[in-house]
């Protein structure tokens, strides 16, 4: 019933209908400045009911914004009072227009339509009482007369309408603008949240790329340490930088959610050599194929989606693949699309947990790795086939290039 209003909105209606209250006592009590003291007196007296109808006006105009529903009600009041009085038509009734405009602005949807009911049921009832009620002399309504109150009841609908009309186009206005603003805090809410997807993936890739070479280093030192002591400050030392690196990373994503507009590590294809080289220190036998090789400079998007299909799969190699048997990585570039294909021995007798939740047929696991490539994938409109082929499990990506430089615009910070 109550809208929440600033304390200055509600001092200047106060002080708005003050001054109409100001106004509308002289008007109402008729007072001559130069007529005897007696006089006076007696023509106060007289407008006392004028007096309470501009008091009832001013009330109404005062709450108007506040409480658009009681605001109408009161001007109802006082329009009732002032035909129980039978007063004529005064500047109090001037409040009227001010009320309708705000029940249709600001009031609620009852309140709404209320309004327009007020004003097509206020120009007929006034219309009647103007040419029926007291102030028509007792006169019948005439076939003479009956013109004149059709044009007033036209004029008076055409009056109260209008006000009601102004402040339901503004009440459309403030609702568009209140939409258009929400509209554009779901879409801030909805690229953030991409974000946040999107570091949340490049947190997974470094971070679990990173582990499976330190843990690979890691035992194979200590395999190596009986027979070869000298191994051990090697894969010491590929484990010092290998975890420095992932360090850094994890650094600027975390900054990333600190500050949006940060730069994130945003890995290209030259990048590609330092990740072999991880793995091949790792103690894996890595062996690369690219041909033919990419002409001229390939989209960004279509860079980072190579880089991260490639780490995750070599990732998955590390901690899944036996080790003895070679991994291998073909890349194709061909003028319209690029080929990804990543395979690798499966360790027996131990089945990776990756494959475990695989789909019937050889579909893509579910596990979080896999999924978030075939996602790589589908942000650059290619798609990601992986599950175990015989003894090896593969991973087969196609990726079309000329469409990727603009999907993954998006996603970089």
């Amino acid at each position: 019933m109550f809208r929440a209003l600033p304390v200055r909105s509600v001092v200047i209606d106060v002080v708005i209908a003050v001054g109409f209250l100001a106004i509308a006592l002289p008007v109402e009590i008729q007072i001559v400045p130069w007529a005897g003291l007696e006089q006076r007196v007696g023509t106060t007296l007289a407008a006392v009911p004028g007096i309470a109808v501009a008091l009832v006006f001013a009330a109404a105009l005062a709450v108007r914004r506040v409480a658009p529903g009681i605001a109408l009600g009161a001007a109802w009041a006082g329009a009732v009072l002032q035909m129980g009085f039978g007063r004529p038509p005064s500047f109090s009734d001037a409040a009227v227009f001010a009320v309708l405009y705000t029940a249709a602005a600001y009031g609620t949807r009852q309140v709404f339509w209320v309004g327009l009911a007020s004003a097509v049921a206020g120009a007929g009832i006034g219309t009647v009482y103007l040419f029926v009620g007291p102030l028509s002399g007792g006169a019948p309504v005439s076939w003479e007369t009956l013109p004149v109150a059709a044009v007033v009841l036209v004029a008076a609908v055409f009056a109260l309408g209008l006000s009601w009309t102004i402040g339901a186009l503004v009440r459309t206005s403030r609702r568009a603008r209140e939409t258009r603003q929400e509209r554009e805090v779901a879409r801030a809410e909805t690229a953030a949240e991409a974000e946040r997807v999107r570091i949340a993936r490049d947190m997974h890739d470094v971070v679990a790329h990173s582990l499976a070479v330190v843990i690979a280093q890691a035992d194979g030192a200590r395999y190596a340490a009986a027979a070869d002591p000298a191994a051990a400050p090697a894969a010491l030392a590929t484990i010092s930088a290998t975890a420095r690196d992932a360090l850094a990373d994890v650094r600027l994503l975390l900054t990333q959610l600190r500050h949006s507009q940060s730069d994130g590590p945003q890995p290209t294809l030259a990048d590609l050599e330092g990740l072999y080289a991880q793995v091949r220190e790792a103690g894996v036998d890595l062996r690369v194929d690219v041909d033919p090789m990419p002409t001229g400079d390939p989209p960004a998007g279509i860079q980072l989606a190579v880089f991260r299909i490639v780490q995750e799969a070599l990732t998955n190699a590390l901690r899944h693949g036996d080790h003895s048997s070679p991994v291998e990585v073909r890349l194709r570039w061909l003028p319209e699309r690029v080929e990804v294909e990543i395979d690798n021995a499966i360790a027996a007798p131990v089945h990776p947990p990756a494959l475990t939740d695989a789909a019937p047929g050889g579909d893509l696991p579910r596990g979080h790795g896999l999924i978030g490539m075939r996602e790589r994938a589908q942000l650059v409109g290619g798609k990601v086939d992986a599950g175990a082929d015989g003894p090896r499990f593969a991973v087969r990506a196609v990726l079309p290039v000329s469409s990727a430089s603009t999907a993954l615009s998006r996603e970089a910070p």
